[in-house]
């Protein structure tokens, strides 16, 4: 689930399925496919990437995800009732990282 800032305050949430042993690898997916490094561009305006293991449609629909601006150009990513072994936040820095080492 990627989050991007659309201006004024407001987030896009757009969910697309990954394929990946742990979070890092799904996200490494992610950024492979269409629009990550294979076009060469990370979505401009990510705040983070969420990933959660497993499928659940009613997740995906109302996401728990809570999204503040943490006032110096930072994002702030919570979500509500995550177990630790279930959901991975990665910030921008992170998710441009490992572009980076792709």
């Amino acid at each position: 689930m990627t989050l991007t800032s659309v201006g004024g305050g407001q987030v896009a949430v757009n969910t697309e399925s990954v394929r990946g042993d742990n979070a890092t690898e799904a996200l490494a997916d992610l950024l492979m496919g269409t629009g990550g490094a294979g076009g060469a561009v990370l979505l401009p305006g990510l705040i983070g990437v969420v990933v959660r293991r497993g499928i659940d449609v009613m997740w995906l629909a109302q996401p728990p995800i809570q999204v503040a601006s943490s006032g110096e150009g930072g994002w702030e990513i919570a979500v509500e009732g995550a177990k630790e072994d279930e959901v991975t936040v990665f910030p921008t820095e992170d998710a441009r990282d490992l572009l980076a080492r792709l």
